[in-house]
């Protein structure tokens, strides 16, 4: 019988970063489902330090939302650059589960289970023992956390009026059938709330590799009176460049397009202030 190795201790050990193997789910769940899940009465019902426990006490709320997460890409991009900035990821469909201050939104079980673990692992890994207690910075990714929750039906009940200031859409599910389009994270009726959350002078950022999606949503962007088109030359001017390199380049769907040599196409628009007359 041959005899058992022993690692060496040369050996890296084994990582605390979640394996997506492990997670399998459908590529797309129905946003028109019943699903049994749990949402806060109104954003003010949230206790955020559940979420980022880090920032208790802070009376921080999340600034950043990504709608549809995903894998938790963008999140884990972002999270480095505005270290004291909340992000939330969520699916447009599962319940609060973690801390947040980006926040993802994600409707899959598994993928919605995975973000969490991933973020759990890089606090973890990602901790400073000899960090200074007197620190105003929070440890690493303790600003972001991911949601399994309904975006298409229930925003409104986790960000409260103009509390948001970027929202992505970032490669979402097209819907290629006609008779889908209904289905589509952006239109007509849910601009509505999307302008709702967003501050004026926030940024929504769409991204997809199916160009006539591209169009359709720049055009329920373009027709809709509080939006305004803003270029990726002058989001760049305005400091904005790290973001956008994140929106390009950090997520699942966004590497798979260029190992594939596909196409992406950006499209960028700024909330206006209503004008009252």
């Amino acid at each position: 019988m041959a005899k058992r190795r022993r690692p060496s201790a040369d050996q890296p050990q084994i990582s605390l970063l979640p394996q997506k193997k492990h997670y399998r789910q459908r590529a797309h769940a129905n946003p028109f489902s019943d699903h049994a899940l749990d949402y806060p009465a109104s954003p003010h019902t949230i206790d955020w330090s559940e979420h980022y426990p880090a920032f208790s006490g802070s009376g921080k709320r999340p600034e950043f939302a990504d709608i549809g997460c995903g894998f938790g890409g963008l999140l884990v991009a972002l999270s480095p650059l505005f270290p004291d900035t909340l992000m939330l990821g969520a699916f447009p469909c599962d319940p609060i589960s973690t801390p947040l201050t980006t926040a993802g939104m994600e409707i899959r079980v598994q993928v919605t289970q995975y973000v969490q673990d991933r973020i759990a692992a890089l606090r973890t890994t990602s901790a400073d023992p000899v960090q200074s207690t007197s620190s105003t910075t929070a440890a690493a990714y303790q600003n972001v956390s991911v949601v399994r929750a309904n975006a298409m039906k229930f925003l409104p009940n986790f960000f409260s009026k103009h509390s948001l200031s970027a929202l992505f859409f970032l490669f979402p599910d097209p819907h290629f059938k006609a008779r889908k389009h209904k289905a589509r994270i952006i239109s007509h009726t849910l601009l509505a709330e999307y302008a709702y959350v967003l501050r004026p002078g926030g940024i929504i950022y769409t991204i997809t590799d199916v160009h006539e999606l591209h169009e359709w949503m720049k055009t329920h962007l373009e027709a809709f009176p509080l939006f305004e088109s803003v270029t990726e030359h002058e989001l760049r001017q305005q400091g904005h460049g790290p973001v956008l390199d994140a929106v390009y380049h950090s997520t699942e769907e966004g590497k798979k397009v260029e190992r594939n040599d596909g196409e992406k196409w950006l499209a960028c628009f700024r909330r206006k202030e209503a004008s009252r007359t």
